[in-house]
């Protein structure tokens, strides 16, 4: 759509805006409606939202699930955050209520030049007004940098059945499926990106696949090059082909010469038993299965401990704010991941927002869609894939199981159940604890308090990989975020080439290196926005010993570094990073020092590619470990949702929010956290990589906040004082608890996801 037809639209919208606002300032104000400012929009809301859309004729609107490029769709609704500053006046002085809007990207196809224009949609719950959210000056998203819609892939998929006709023998001479006819025995594919090598271009690599119970394992030894740039899918043509180390012009080329003989031909074993469409209960399963197989040697027949909660959960929810002992926050799952916001510990703000903001992978490979693969999860909707979790599995009987809404690339608000889950859990290792010994066999006391945390979990299944998101609460004032990788690898057909860049995991696989970084987002506001940045380190003295002057004494001291501007707080790779990264407050505790919180980083994380490479610049965070910049409204996001398809020239890059060096002295400060892992496959990843070892984050840990630790507060304590007679005298401050017998519910699992 032309921009100067909507400029009469734009202009109403600014005056129904101002209405918004006077409505806005008049809205009564009530604790409840303090969560609120954050909450993810609801199905009405999403719905009035949709509607409102649909009834501007100017746009020229068609059904997302309509078959064509060429079209006008809605991709994506979601919640817009107010500004920060609007958001703190309302929670902290009870000014009113920001207006709430609704995010809108919008996929103009229709029309001779196509473009992607996001908008602000409002107010809600009834919107009055839509107006166009600049991008970053010099940095609009490309038509081409659009993410694939699952129209785009049905179109793919019909585009490669047509292309792979000359080749329906060939599939079934080397793989015994095809794409024709195939019944249970078909063929599939998986996409690798960035999509070309320029900016504009949206040039695919597709790796086919035979469908069966984890396919990600199952590479044929053919991959295609296929344009799709086009509006007009008559215009999509294939480029190359590569099977087993060779690349030809043409499926065409491949059929024939097949035919005559000239190719190098694998031919793979049924991964199927004969003349069954599936496996029966007596055949060994696939390689790829997750069905038992094998035994211990001191075989487990048990279920397994499960946590109980005899007296019910101790935290509470209140819509989308959880309290819990001295915490407080609110939470939402946006199209880039989890998000907890206004974080609180003891009525005191630690954080305004704490976020997921990306997860790439980056890989190396010898096939030509191995050495392609750069995957930049939010272009793949990597907060939108919160497939529904699994009590007593991905969490405990006892969570608190919550529903997620997603309106992206649908007609309809998506309902995904079970999408979050809450849970306290004993965490094994007491928090504290201390055997005061009197050395004469006995004891003066022991003290100990239990270990236990609240977690907020989500999951996000990007095709392939698994992420399990936790962001995790002691009673201490302690947060954490961490993060486990698991699911299928990310695997090629194996040649002996591929070795280089890889394991050999079965006949025909190669597991590809990759490396796993993702990037948080950290807003901190330590006793209040003014906060500054500084290190503490070691230093060594060698000083004369001031008891036995012919001696010398050489000791450790603190060596504290201040940081003033945000080149300096940008920390590269390339250094050792510092081990205390304190954000502090100029308000000082009761001995004088000065109130502050300690960022504790847990990683293996390296920078992989080379700044200044062309198509680094969608993720030139991963540059830095960490980077402290001063909040501003336009440095909100680090990456964005066009990245992955356009990372030549993407419409965020991160390394421009440190040009302008702003000063970080008594500023509101954010810190830009880098974690992740080199993960090189191995044998044991066959069929899923575990959980152990794959896992980094980082902690939040008050460094002097508080006069001492606030985990005093908790009733937990146990303390055990010796008598000389009778039995030691336990002190508690709660009730020890009775026996008993408590069964969890019944298992159930859903799996499904609709439109409500």
């Amino acid at each position: 759509m032309g921009r100067e037809t909507l400029a009469l639209g734009w202009a109403v919208a600014a005056t129904l805006m101002l209405q918004a606002l006077a409505m806005a300032e008049h809205s009564p104000w009530t604790p409840h409606s303090k969560a609120s400012v954050f909450a993810d929009l609801s199905a009405p809301e999403l719905k009035a939202v949709r509607s409102f859309l649909w009834s501007q004729k100017e746009l020229r609107l068609e059904s997302s699930r309509a078959l064509t490029i060429a079209k006008n769709s809605v991709f994506l609704i979601e919640t817009l955050l107010p500004k920060k500053q609007q958001v703190l006046k309302f929670l902290d002085n009870r000014q009113r209520h920001p207006i709430r809007e609704a995010r809108v990207v919008i996929f103009f196809g229709a029309q001779e030049h196509p473009n992607i224009t996001e908008f602000a949609v409002g107010p809600l719950p009834q919107p009055q007004y839509m107006r166009e959210l600049p991008p970053r000056p010099g940095h609009r998203a490309s038509w081409a940098s659009r993410p694939i819609s699952s129209v785009e892939y049905g179109l793919l998929h019909h585009a490669l059945q047509e292309a792979t006709k000359p080749l329906h023998q060939f599939f079934l001479d080397t793989t015994g499926f095809s794409f024709h006819n195939c019944h249970l025995q078909c063929l599939t594919f998986t996409d690798v990106a960035p999509r070309g090598l320029a900016s504009g271009e949206r040039r695919s690599w597709f790796i086919l696949q035979r469908y069966v119970e984890g396919y990600f394992l199952h590479p044929t030894g053919l991959e295609i090059l296929l344009d799709h740039s086009s509006t007009n899918t008559q215009d999509w043509t294939v480029e190359k082909v590569w099977y087993n180390g060779k690349f030809y012009r043409s499926p065409v080329e491949l059929a024939r010469k097949y035919k005559n003989g000239e190719v190098d031909v694998v031919v793979l074993e049924d991964p199927l038993p004969k003349g069954k469409g599936a496996e029966s209960m007596k055949d060994p399963p696939l390689f790829s299965s997750y069905k038992p197989r094998g035994d211990f040697a001191s075989p487990i027949t048990g279920h397994g401990p499960r946590v109980v909660q005899p007296q019910g959960p101790g935290y509470k929810l209140q819509g989308n704010t959880v309290l819990y002992g001295g915490w407080s926050f609110s939470f939402r799952l946006r199209s880039s991941g989890l998000q907890v916001l206004n974080v609180q510990f003891g009525g005191e703000r630690i954080a305004y927002e704490v976020s997921v903001q990306e997860a790439v992978a980056l890989y190396g490979g010898h096939t030509p869609a191995g050495s392609q693969t750069k995957y930049i999860d939010v272009g793949w909707g990597l907060g939108t894939v919160t497939h529904e979790l699994a009590p007593g599995i991905d969490c405990p009987d006892t969570a608190t199981f919550l529903d997620a809404l997603h309106y992206y690339d649908t007609d309809d608000p998506i309902h995904y159940p079970r999408a979050l889950c809450l849970f306290e859990m004993p965490t094994q290792v007491p928090l504290r604890r201390h055997f005061n010994s009197n050395f004469s066999g006995g004891f003066n006391f022991y003290a100990g308090l239990k270990g236990q945390v609240l977690m907020l979990r989500t999951t996000s299944t990007v095709y392939n990989y698994d992420y399990i998101w936790d962001l995790i609460f002691y009673p201490n004032g302690v947060m954490e975020a961490k993060v486990h990788a698991t699911g299928y690898v990310h695997a090629t057909f194996y040649t002996p080439e591929g070795l280089r860049y890889g394991t050999r995991l079965h006949t025909h696989l190669i597991g590809n290196l990759h490396t796993h970084l993702m990037h948080y987002r950290v807003d901190l506001d330590v006793a209040g926005t003014k906060n500054s940045f500084q290190t503490l380190r070691l230093k060594l003295e060698n000083i004369t010993n001031p008891w036995s002057p012919t001696h010398h004494l050489v000791q450790p001291t603190l060596e504290q570094t201040r940081y003033l501007r945000e080149r300096q707080a940008a920390f590269h790779f390339r250094h050792t990073l510092p081990k205390y990264l304190l954000f502090t407050s100029p308000k000082e505790n009761a001995w004088g020092h000065q109130r502050s919180y300690r960022l504790q980083i847990h990683s293996m994380a390296d920078q992989v590619l080379p700044a200044g490479l062309q198509e680094e610049r969608a993720v030139t965070w991963a540059r830095y470990p960490l980077a402290v910049t001063k909040y501003r409204e336009s440095e909100l996001h680090s990456s964005s949702m066009y990245n992955q398809n356009d990372p030549w020239d993407p419409p965020v890059v991160f390394e421009e929010f440190l040009r302008n060096n702003e000063d970080i002295e008594d500023e509101d400060l954010v810190a830009w956290v880098t974690v992740g892992f080199l993960h090189i496959p191995h044998s044991e990843d066959i069929p899923n990589t575990a959980t152990p070892g794959n896992s980094v984050g980082f902690l939040l840990r008050p460094f002097n906040f508080f006069p001492e630790d606030p985990s005093l507060a908790s009733r937990d304590t146990v303390i055990v004082w010796p008598r000389d007679s009778g039995p030691n005298y336990v002190e508690r401050w709660l009730p020890e608890e009775e026996e008993s017998c408590l069964m969890p519910a019944p298992f159930s699992y859903n799996g499904t996801y609709r439109p409500v």
